[in-house]
């Protein structure tokens, strides 16, 4: 199985909150654990191009899981990433989800 490719924009309006969520992604990425392990496969994240065809989303994320369960657990069950939340969810404006199997 390929691994879970899973991207996350955001439309966050205050460019200092931008940086506090930005901020936060450097301590999930070295904090997030699964059975004592770190599990996130690799992580990207920063502030996205000024374009219209972001539709307004100027915060971009690009996370690789090994497996489905992997995200699954990322969601439900990561404390890091509960931090991660409580950072951005009183900031967000929007949030978009999508995540994927690569075929190449």
């Amino acid at each position: 199985m390929a691994p879970i490719e899973r991207i996350t924009l955001f439309k966050i309006p205050n460019e200092a909150d931008r940086d506090r969520v930005l901020e936060q992604y450097k301590v999930l990425v070295k904090t997030a654990t699964k059975d004592g392990k770190p599990y996130i496969v690799a992580a990207a994240a920063g502030a996205s191009f000024p374009d219209p065809r972001n539709k307004g989303f100027n915060l971009s994320v690009k996370t690789t899981f090994a497996s489905m369960e992997d995200m699954k657990y990322y969601d439900s069950e990561c404390e890091a990433h509960k931090a991660l939340k409580a950072v951005a969810a009183p900031v967000k404006e929007d949030v978009l989800t999508s995540f994927y199997e690569s075929v190449l």
